[in-house]
């Protein structure tokens, strides 16, 4: 009795090739913006939690100067722009986009389920964003070459 293994499915793409390097790009762009965006939130959450200190712009301090541009306790500031809130609200939605990013490449290369979530835990972990995008990139870059016929021609 000889046993017959079936024959491994061919591996394919959802998309061309220069609709997957795009997505890579694009992924790759998005990995750097929200790293970079991660570490500023943790330093502006390291100055906010220890020192309660927060980055202000303009407004006027508790003994009526001016402010151009400091660190200082919230309630010792009027008016003016908080930057440590804009830094938080731009990660947040940086990331939003970093999962479109993620979701995007995720699907035209047509990887488990389990791999869009590793990618998408690389925003969420600083330096990991850097780290997680070299290998996704080198992973998408060796898979076209090693399928070059598993990719959609339109």
């Amino acid at each position: 009795m000889a046993s017959t293994t079936p024959a491994p499915k061919p591996r394919k793409f959802g998309g061309t090739p220069a609709q997957i390097r795009s997505a890579a790009k694009f992924y790759k762009v998005f990995a750097y913006i929200t790293g970079v965006m991660l570490l500023l939130l943790v330093v502006e959450m390291i100055f906010k939690y220890f020192w309660s200190l927060e980055l202000f712009i303009g407004g006027n301090l508790a003994d009526g100067t001016a402010n151009s541009v400091g660190m200082f306790n919230r309630a010792e500031i009027t008016g003016g722009a908080n930057i440590s809130l804009g830094i938080l609200i731009a990660h947040g939605w940086l990331y939003v986009v970093y999962l479109f990013a993620d979701f995007r490449l995720w699907s035209l290369m047509r990887w488990p389920f389990t791999r869009f979530i590793t990618i998408a835990l690389g925003g969420v972990v600083p330096f990991l964003s850097f780290y997680t995008e070299s290998k996704v990139h080198a992973e998408v870059d060796r898979e076209l070459a090693a399928h070059p016929k598993a990719a959609k021609r339109y």
